[in-house]
């Protein structure tokens, strides 16, 4: 094939292969046959190497350049990787190794077949789904996995919790991200995660699902098997979108644990609906606020300008859903999904894989956090976490010129700074209410701690402290290996679950790229008139290169 001489067949059987040249006149030939009528192996038993032929037969259009060559010979590429090369990557690769010119169709299904080699058929990942949860559970003690399907035996929903992760909850703060995000491969689909936040500020994956769409079936269903392994109490908080799937499902599902809504998306929601992205400040400012005073000072700086929406966050939204000081729980510094959303953005190159596939990559990613998180949390030599303690040590130097008065035996008094406060060392209060919703001394409280010589790291969270982030990653989360080596049962094994039904597939290309949510913005690149590249304008283009206006620019991506 490199050399772009083409062969025809002329004798194929179970026992027989028969190759020459393509011109008939040219002497190139191979014959080969097994080596015993028993065995699946084929031996040479004759091969002609030279070539008689004209040059003129060589064709760069190889007919034995199939996509399925293609697909075997670029595989290896993407072993070990979650995105590889692209089509005209492939292109490149038949060109400069294997000599072909090939199409970008054709070398477009030639990395679907590699794929297919790599990660198996997404037909194949239904089949194999109980076998592969069976063996997690088997390896990973504690796992929780679950499989729904229809009548017919289709697939409907999976959920995955990893025991690992279950038992580490228990030292984590008790506020819960959940959100959805779209699956690009062949069955589509929605992938559902739901996340805490470590004592460093780091996401700690829960619970994963899968499921048609982001419905209010799917979502009760998926919140079901996680309130089993979190449970439901008044200090759980669940923090979302507002969309009305999540909403009521949550109040379906969980009734003690208290909803919030992420503040980011109540913000594109403003933007969108009002067009008053002048009074964002104020919006976030009221967000964060602490005390309810702050909050009302700037709630009326958004209410003299723009009525409308202080009355769509105080009665369509709701203070209590996206104020941190109306909350009605514990949600700590927490206003957003972005831990969430960083989850998604880390599969972003998995989420057209079969299913397997992907739980495949999260389980190696969550192992990864696992042990490096383990290797962090054991060199740490302060008391808290790096994050944590970088926080607090400020508020040591703030606290110095601060007077500090005691008014009982646990209470203190602050003076100095923009705002005073009267801390309560006991209950772990202040009147700033800082200590209170984030659980970390404030400057008031350190001036106290100081003042009645007790150590400020006895007034934090226990959430916040070396000892809780290494026990949240002191275990392992172990792979399943390869598939030749699985122990299942038969009941197991002979489990019938068959992929979903889709909607007929529409003509060209598949999208994979999702609608942007409501209010979400994304920002067109510039191209330069000048050079030709992205990101500025003529204007200020600082290439050394002459004017090209009215030339078509030569660098110019695709």
């Amino acid at each position: 094939m490199k050399g772009n001489f083409e062969f025809r067949t002329r004798k194929s059987n179970r026992s027989l292969w028969v190759i020459e040249c393509i011109d008939p006149n040219c002497s190139w030939r191979l014959r080969a046959s097994k080596i015993v009528p028993e065995s699946t192996k084929f031996v040479i038993r004759k091969y002609v190497g030279v070539h008689s032929c004209s040059l003129l037969n060589r064709n760069a259009n190889h007919r034995q350049a199939t996509y399925v060559v293609i697909g075997e010979q670029v595989a290896p590429q993407y072993v070990g990787v979650e995105k590889g090369p692209g089509p005209k990557g492939v292109q490149t690769f038949a060109r400069t190794e294997l000599g072909a010119q090939i199409s970008y169709y054709k070398a477009w299904r030639g990395r679907k077949h590699a794929h297919t080699l790599i990660r198996g058929s997404p037909e194949q990942s239904f089949h194999v789904l109980p076998s592969y949860f069976h063996m997690l559970e088997k390896l990973n003690p504690g796992t929780v996995t679950r499989i729904e399907v229809d009548g017919e035996s289709r697939f409907k929903y999976l959920f995955l919790a990893f025991g690992v992760a279950i038992r580490g909850f228990r030292y984590m703060r008790k506020v819960v991200g959940i959100d959805g995000t779209f699956l690009k491969g062949q069955y589509r689909g929605v992938l559902l995660v739901a996340t805490a936040q470590d004592g460093n500020g780091q996401c700690y994956p829960l619970a994963w699902g899968i499921v048609d769409s982001e419905n209010e079936d799917a979502w009760s269903w998926f919140l079901t098997q996680l309130k089993e392994i979190i449970g439901d109490t008044d200090e759980l908080a669940l923090i979302s979108d507002r969309a009305p799937s999540i909403k009521k499902a949550i109040s379906t599902v969980f009734e003690k644990a208290h909803h919030g809504a992420c503040a980011w998306h109540v913000a594109q929601n403003i933007e969108n609906k009002f067009k008053c992205a002048d009074i964002m400040g104020s919006y976030w400012s009221a967000v964060n606020a602490y005390r309810c005073e702050d909050f009302t000072g700037y709630m009326i700086e958004i209410s003299n300008r723009y009525p409308r929406v202080a009355e769509y966050l105080e009665n369509e939204v709701g203070f209590e859903k996206w104020s941190r000081c109306h909350y009605p729980g514990l949600r700590y510094n927490i206003t957003t999904t972005n831990m969430v959303e960083s989850l998604n953005s880390m599969l972003v190159n998995a989420r057209d894989f079969p299913y397997v596939a992907l739980l495949d990559v999260i389980q190696e990613k969550m192992s990864k956090w696992w042990n490096d998180r383990r290797i962090v949390a054991t060199a740490i030599t302060t008391p808290l976490t790096p994050s944590r303690e970088s926080e607090l040590r400020p508020r040591f130097a703030q606290s110095n010129g601060r007077h500090t008065s005691q008014l009982n035996p646990i209470t203190y008094h602050v003076k100095g700074g923009e705002l005073e406060g009267v801390v309560d060392i006991f209950n772990k209060t202040c009147t700033c209410k800082e200590f209170d919703i984030d659980k970390l001394p404030c400057v008031h409280a350190v001036a106290a701690a100081h003042h009645a010589q007790v150590s400020v790291y006895n007034l934090v969270s226990p959430y916040y402290t070396k000892e809780y982030y290494l026990l949240a990653y002191s275990e392992t989360i172990y792979p399943v290996g390869s598939q030749s080596q699985w122990d299942v049962p038969n009941e197991v094994v002979t489990r019938i679950v068959l992929p979903r039904e889709v909607k007929e597939k529409k003509r060209g290309r598949p999208k994979t790229s999702r609608f942007p949510s409501v209010g979400e913005f994304r920002k067109r690149k510039n191209r330069c008139g000048k050079c030709g590249a992205y990101g500025h304008y003529k204007k200020k283009c600082n290439s050394q290169t002459g004017s090209t206006e009215g030339n078509p620019p030569t660098n110019v991506p695709g």
